[in-house]
Protein backbone atom coordinates (compact mmCIF):
# COMPACT_ATOMS: atom_id res chain seq x y z
CA UNK A 1 0.00 0.00 0.00
CA UNK A 2 1.26 3.48 -0.86
CA UNK A 3 0.76 6.32 1.60
CA UNK A 4 1.49 10.02 1.35
CA UNK A 5 3.02 12.04 4.14
CA UNK A 6 3.72 15.73 3.65
CA UNK A 7 4.31 15.45 -0.08
CA UNK A 8 6.53 12.38 0.30
CA UNK A 9 5.46 9.10 -1.22
CA UNK A 10 5.93 6.27 1.28
CA UNK A 11 5.98 2.65 0.24
CA UNK A 12 6.47 -0.21 2.67
CA UNK A 13 9.86 -1.82 2.14
CA UNK A 14 9.55 -5.27 0.60
CA UNK A 15 11.70 -8.27 1.46
CA UNK A 16 13.42 -8.17 -1.94
CA UNK A 17 16.54 -6.32 -0.78
CA UNK A 18 16.81 -8.72 2.17
CA UNK A 19 16.49 -11.70 -0.18
CA UNK A 20 19.09 -10.19 -2.51
CA UNK A 21 21.54 -9.67 0.36
CA UNK A 22 21.24 -13.30 1.43
CA UNK A 23 21.25 -14.68 -2.13
CA UNK A 24 24.44 -12.85 -3.01
CA UNK A 25 26.18 -13.69 0.23
CA UNK A 26 26.24 -10.11 1.45
CA UNK A 27 24.70 -11.25 4.74
CA UNK A 28 24.18 -14.58 6.43
CA UNK A 29 20.75 -16.17 6.67
CA UNK A 30 20.59 -15.59 10.42
CA UNK A 31 22.17 -12.13 10.44
CA UNK A 32 19.99 -9.43 12.00
CA UNK A 33 19.10 -6.60 9.64
CA UNK A 34 19.35 -2.99 10.69
CA UNK A 35 17.20 -0.52 8.83
CA UNK A 36 13.80 -0.77 7.15
CA UNK A 37 11.62 -3.86 7.38
CA UNK A 38 8.35 -4.76 5.77
CA UNK A 39 6.39 -4.46 9.01
CA UNK A 40 7.75 -1.19 10.36
CA UNK A 41 9.62 1.90 9.32
CA UNK A 42 8.28 2.31 5.78
CA UNK A 43 10.81 3.56 3.28
CA UNK A 44 10.19 7.15 2.14
CA UNK A 45 10.42 7.72 -1.57
CA UNK A 46 10.67 11.26 -2.89
CA UNK A 47 8.41 12.02 -5.82
CA UNK A 48 10.78 12.06 -8.81
CA UNK A 49 9.91 14.33 -11.77
CA UNK A 50 12.21 12.45 -14.16
CA UNK A 51 12.44 8.87 -15.32
CA UNK A 52 13.98 6.87 -12.44
CA UNK A 53 16.37 5.10 -14.83
CA UNK A 54 17.76 8.47 -15.92
CA UNK A 55 18.11 9.42 -12.26
CA UNK A 56 19.88 6.11 -11.57
CA UNK A 57 22.32 6.69 -14.41
CA UNK A 58 23.40 9.85 -12.53
CA UNK A 59 23.73 12.23 -15.49
CA UNK A 60 25.79 14.67 -13.46
CA UNK A 61 28.58 12.10 -13.27
CA UNK A 62 28.77 11.57 -17.03
CA UNK A 63 31.25 14.41 -17.66
CA UNK A 64 33.73 12.18 -15.81
CA UNK A 65 33.40 9.80 -18.77
CA UNK A 66 33.41 12.43 -21.53
CA UNK A 67 36.30 14.64 -20.34
CA UNK A 68 39.05 11.97 -20.50
CA UNK A 69 38.02 10.98 -24.03
CA UNK A 70 38.08 14.62 -25.15
CA UNK A 71 41.48 15.25 -23.56
CA UNK A 72 42.88 11.97 -24.93
CA UNK A 73 41.74 12.95 -28.41
CA UNK A 74 43.25 16.43 -28.11
CA UNK A 75 46.54 14.92 -26.94
CA UNK A 76 47.11 13.30 -30.34
CA UNK A 77 45.75 15.81 -32.85
CA UNK A 78 49.17 16.43 -34.40
CA UNK A 79 50.01 12.75 -34.82
CA UNK A 80 49.96 11.15 -38.26
CA UNK A 81 47.98 8.08 -39.25
CA UNK A 82 45.19 8.76 -36.78
CA UNK A 83 41.89 6.88 -37.07
CA UNK A 84 39.70 9.63 -35.63
CA UNK A 85 36.41 7.79 -35.96
CA UNK A 86 37.51 5.30 -33.30
CA UNK A 87 36.95 8.04 -30.73
CA UNK A 88 33.21 7.39 -31.00
CA UNK A 89 33.75 3.80 -29.84
CA UNK A 90 36.02 4.95 -27.02
CA UNK A 91 33.30 7.37 -25.91
CA UNK A 92 30.68 4.60 -25.91
CA UNK A 93 32.97 2.43 -23.80
CA UNK A 94 33.63 5.24 -21.31
CA UNK A 95 29.99 6.29 -20.97
CA UNK A 96 28.72 2.71 -20.70
CA UNK A 97 31.29 1.94 -18.00
CA UNK A 98 30.33 5.06 -16.03
CA UNK A 99 26.62 4.26 -16.21
CA UNK A 100 27.31 0.60 -15.39
CA UNK A 101 29.32 1.59 -12.32
CA UNK A 102 26.52 3.93 -11.22
CA UNK A 103 23.87 1.22 -11.50
CA UNK A 104 26.15 -1.36 -9.87
CA UNK A 105 26.86 1.02 -7.00
CA UNK A 106 23.14 1.71 -6.61
CA UNK A 107 22.35 -2.01 -6.53
CA UNK A 108 25.11 -3.09 -4.16
CA UNK A 109 24.71 -0.22 -1.71
CA UNK A 110 20.95 -0.67 -1.85
CA UNK A 111 20.91 -4.38 -0.98
CA UNK A 112 23.45 -3.77 1.79
CA UNK A 113 21.31 -1.02 3.27
CA UNK A 114 24.05 1.58 2.91
CA UNK A 115 21.66 3.97 1.14
CA UNK A 116 18.79 3.61 3.62
CA UNK A 117 19.65 6.93 5.24
CA UNK A 118 21.63 9.29 3.05
CA UNK A 119 21.94 12.95 2.09
CA UNK A 120 21.66 13.63 -1.62
CA UNK A 121 19.70 12.42 -4.65
CA UNK A 122 17.48 9.39 -4.22
CA UNK A 123 18.82 5.98 -5.22
CA UNK A 124 16.85 3.40 -7.19
CA UNK A 125 17.17 0.51 -4.74
CA UNK A 126 17.78 2.39 -1.49
CA UNK A 127 14.93 4.78 -2.31
CA UNK A 128 12.54 2.01 -3.37
CA UNK A 129 12.19 3.40 -6.89
CA UNK A 130 13.10 0.19 -8.73
CA UNK A 131 13.47 -3.50 -7.76
CA UNK A 132 17.00 -4.53 -6.89
CA UNK A 133 17.13 -7.28 -9.53
CA UNK A 134 16.15 -4.80 -12.27
CA UNK A 135 18.93 -2.41 -11.27
CA UNK A 136 21.39 -5.31 -11.30
CA UNK A 137 20.30 -6.21 -14.83
CA UNK A 138 20.72 -2.58 -15.89
CA UNK A 139 24.29 -2.61 -14.55
CA UNK A 140 25.12 -5.79 -16.46
CA UNK A 141 23.48 -4.43 -19.63
CA UNK A 142 25.60 -1.27 -19.42
CA UNK A 143 28.77 -3.30 -18.90
CA UNK A 144 27.70 -5.43 -21.85
CA UNK A 145 27.48 -2.36 -24.10
CA UNK A 146 30.98 -1.36 -22.98
CA UNK A 147 32.30 -4.84 -23.77
CA UNK A 148 30.69 -4.90 -27.23
CA UNK A 149 32.11 -1.49 -28.19
CA UNK A 150 35.43 -2.49 -26.66
CA UNK A 151 35.34 -5.74 -28.62
CA UNK A 152 35.12 -3.80 -31.87
CA UNK A 153 38.17 -1.79 -30.79
CA UNK A 154 39.99 -5.04 -30.05
CA UNK A 155 39.35 -6.18 -33.62
CA UNK A 156 40.60 -2.87 -34.96
CA UNK A 157 43.56 -2.25 -32.66
CA UNK A 158 44.68 -5.51 -31.09
CA UNK A 159 44.31 -8.11 -28.36
CA UNK A 160 46.28 -5.98 -25.88
CA UNK A 161 43.07 -4.10 -25.15
CA UNK A 162 41.37 -7.24 -23.78
CA UNK A 163 42.95 -7.33 -20.29
CA UNK A 164 42.40 -3.59 -19.87
CA UNK A 165 38.73 -3.86 -20.80
CA UNK A 166 38.07 -6.91 -18.64
CA UNK A 167 39.87 -5.27 -15.70
CA UNK A 168 37.76 -2.11 -16.12
CA UNK A 169 34.47 -4.04 -16.01
CA UNK A 170 35.51 -6.21 -13.06
CA UNK A 171 36.76 -3.15 -11.20
CA UNK A 172 33.47 -1.40 -11.92
CA UNK A 173 31.42 -4.23 -10.42
CA UNK A 174 33.59 -5.02 -7.41
CA UNK A 175 33.91 -1.36 -6.47
CA UNK A 176 30.86 -1.85 -4.23
CA UNK A 177 29.82 -5.37 -5.30
CA UNK A 178 30.79 -8.80 -4.07
CA UNK A 179 31.43 -9.93 -0.50
CA UNK A 180 34.45 -7.64 0.01
CA UNK A 181 34.07 -4.52 -2.17
CA UNK A 182 37.27 -2.52 -2.38
CA UNK A 183 35.30 0.73 -2.34
CA UNK A 184 34.47 -0.13 1.29
CA UNK A 185 38.19 -0.49 2.00
CA UNK A 186 39.15 3.04 0.98
CA UNK A 187 40.39 2.13 -2.52
CA UNK A 188 37.71 3.82 -4.59
CA UNK A 189 39.96 6.71 -5.52
CA UNK A 190 42.51 4.26 -6.96
CA UNK A 191 39.85 2.84 -9.29
CA UNK A 192 38.68 6.28 -10.39
CA UNK A 193 42.19 7.61 -10.97
CA UNK A 194 43.28 4.59 -12.99
CA UNK A 195 40.20 3.91 -15.10
CA UNK A 196 38.57 7.35 -15.43
CA UNK A 197 41.91 9.13 -15.59
CA UNK A 198 44.89 7.27 -17.01
CA UNK A 199 43.15 4.46 -18.88
CA UNK A 200 40.33 6.54 -20.37
CA UNK A 201 42.61 9.39 -21.46
CA UNK A 202 45.73 7.56 -22.59
CA UNK A 203 43.52 4.72 -23.86
CA UNK A 204 41.68 7.10 -26.18
CA UNK A 205 44.99 8.31 -27.58
CA UNK A 206 46.13 4.71 -28.02
CA UNK A 207 43.09 3.51 -29.96
CA UNK A 208 43.34 6.54 -32.28
CA UNK A 209 47.08 6.43 -33.13
CA UNK A 210 47.99 2.99 -31.67
CA UNK A 211 50.71 4.33 -29.40
CA UNK A 212 50.99 6.08 -26.06
CA UNK A 213 52.41 9.58 -25.68
CA UNK A 214 53.78 11.28 -22.59
CA UNK A 215 51.22 14.07 -23.04
CA UNK A 216 48.33 11.60 -22.88
CA UNK A 217 49.73 10.02 -19.71
CA UNK A 218 50.39 13.32 -17.92
CA UNK A 219 47.05 14.79 -18.97
CA UNK A 220 45.40 11.54 -17.87
CA UNK A 221 46.87 12.10 -14.40
CA UNK A 222 45.30 15.57 -14.35
CA UNK A 223 41.92 14.26 -15.47
CA UNK A 224 42.12 11.43 -12.93
CA UNK A 225 42.94 13.84 -10.11
CA UNK A 226 39.85 15.89 -10.82
CA UNK A 227 37.68 12.78 -11.09
CA UNK A 228 39.01 11.72 -7.68
CA UNK A 229 38.15 15.17 -6.32
CA UNK A 230 34.53 14.54 -7.30
CA UNK A 231 34.57 11.24 -5.43
CA UNK A 232 36.34 12.83 -2.46
CA UNK A 233 33.75 15.58 -1.91
CA UNK A 234 30.97 13.02 -2.31
CA UNK A 235 32.56 10.77 0.32
CA UNK A 236 33.20 13.67 2.70
CA UNK A 237 29.48 14.38 2.58
CA UNK A 238 28.69 10.75 3.34
CA UNK A 239 31.16 10.27 6.22
CA UNK A 240 28.47 10.22 8.98
CA UNK A 241 26.26 7.62 7.27
CA UNK A 242 29.19 5.59 5.90
CA UNK A 243 30.63 5.23 9.40
CA UNK A 244 27.32 3.86 10.66
CA UNK A 245 26.93 1.43 7.75
CA UNK A 246 30.53 0.19 7.93
CA UNK A 247 31.53 1.64 4.56
CA UNK A 248 35.15 2.60 5.24
CA UNK A 249 35.85 4.90 2.34
CA UNK A 250 39.11 6.81 2.16
CA UNK A 251 37.29 9.80 3.65
CA UNK A 252 36.17 7.71 6.63
CA UNK A 253 39.69 6.37 7.12
CA UNK A 254 41.37 9.76 6.87
CA UNK A 255 38.77 11.68 8.82
CA UNK A 256 37.09 14.94 7.83
CA UNK A 257 39.99 17.35 8.25
CA UNK A 258 42.53 15.40 6.19
CA UNK A 259 39.91 14.43 3.61
CA UNK A 260 39.09 18.07 3.01
CA UNK A 261 42.75 18.88 2.39
CA UNK A 262 43.03 15.83 0.14
CA UNK A 263 40.26 17.33 -1.97
CA UNK A 264 42.29 20.53 -2.39
CA UNK A 265 45.42 18.56 -3.31
CA UNK A 266 43.50 16.63 -5.95
CA UNK A 267 42.17 19.81 -7.52
CA UNK A 268 45.68 21.30 -7.44
CA UNK A 269 47.07 18.15 -9.05
CA UNK A 270 44.83 18.62 -12.07
CA UNK A 271 46.31 22.05 -12.74
CA UNK A 272 49.87 20.86 -12.13
CA UNK A 273 49.34 18.46 -15.04
CA UNK A 274 48.32 21.41 -17.21
CA UNK A 275 51.60 23.17 -16.44
CA UNK A 276 53.63 20.07 -17.31
CA UNK A 277 51.80 19.67 -20.64
CA UNK A 278 52.75 23.23 -21.53
CA UNK A 279 56.15 21.74 -22.44
CA UNK A 280 54.41 20.21 -25.46
CA UNK A 281 52.40 23.32 -26.31
CA UNK A 282 52.05 26.60 -24.40
CA UNK A 283 48.39 26.57 -25.44
CA UNK A 284 47.84 23.82 -22.85
CA UNK A 285 47.93 26.61 -20.26
CA UNK A 286 44.40 27.47 -21.39
CA UNK A 287 43.43 24.82 -18.85
CA UNK A 288 44.43 27.26 -16.10
CA UNK A 289 41.57 29.52 -17.15
CA UNK A 290 39.30 27.02 -15.36
CA UNK A 291 40.91 27.89 -12.01
CA UNK A 292 38.16 30.37 -10.96
CA UNK A 293 35.67 27.48 -11.06
CA UNK A 294 37.65 25.84 -8.25
CA UNK A 295 37.32 28.74 -5.80
CA UNK A 296 33.73 28.18 -4.67
CA UNK A 297 33.85 24.40 -4.03
CA UNK A 298 37.25 24.67 -2.31
CA UNK A 299 35.90 27.42 -0.06
CA UNK A 300 32.92 25.27 0.91
CA UNK A 301 35.01 22.15 1.52
CA UNK A 302 37.74 23.88 3.55
CA UNK A 303 35.13 25.96 5.34
CA UNK A 304 33.65 22.86 6.96
CA UNK A 305 30.57 22.62 4.78
CA UNK A 306 28.33 19.60 5.28
CA UNK A 307 25.13 18.06 3.95
CA UNK A 308 23.54 20.17 1.25
CA UNK A 309 26.49 22.56 1.24
CA UNK A 310 28.66 19.69 0.05
CA UNK A 311 26.04 18.77 -2.55
CA UNK A 312 26.55 22.28 -3.93
CA UNK A 313 30.33 21.77 -3.74
CA UNK A 314 29.91 18.51 -5.66
CA UNK A 315 27.97 20.34 -8.37
CA UNK A 316 30.63 23.05 -8.42
CA UNK A 317 33.34 20.43 -8.83
CA UNK A 318 31.38 19.01 -11.75
CA UNK A 319 31.31 22.43 -13.41
CA UNK A 320 35.03 22.76 -12.75
CA UNK A 321 35.60 19.39 -14.42
CA UNK A 322 33.64 20.45 -17.50
CA UNK A 323 35.45 23.79 -17.80
CA UNK A 324 38.82 22.12 -17.22
CA UNK A 325 38.15 19.42 -19.80
CA UNK A 326 36.95 21.86 -22.44
CA UNK A 327 39.75 24.42 -22.00
CA UNK A 328 42.51 21.85 -21.56
CA UNK A 329 41.34 19.96 -24.66
CA UNK A 330 41.24 23.11 -26.77
CA UNK A 331 44.70 24.07 -25.55
CA UNK A 332 46.20 20.69 -26.35
CA UNK A 333 44.57 20.70 -29.78
CA UNK A 334 46.12 24.05 -30.71
CA UNK A 335 49.53 22.62 -31.53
Amino acid sequence: MVEHEGGITVVPDTSECLDERRATGLIEDNEPIHGNTSQAHPRPVASIPVNPWILGARPRTLPAAVVPVAVGLAACVDEGGAAWWRVSLALVVSLALQIGVNYANDYSDGVRGTDDHRVGPARLVGGGLKPARSVKRAAFASFGVALVAGGVLVLLVGWQLIPVGVAAVLAGWFYTGGPKPYGYLGLGEVFVFVFFGLVATAGTTYVVIEELTWVSIVSGCGVGSLACALLAVNNIRDIPTDRVSGKRTLAVRLGERRSRWLYVLLVDGAFVAVVFCAAATPWALLGLVALPFAWRPITVVLGGGSGRQLIAALAGTGRLQLAYGLLFSVGLALR
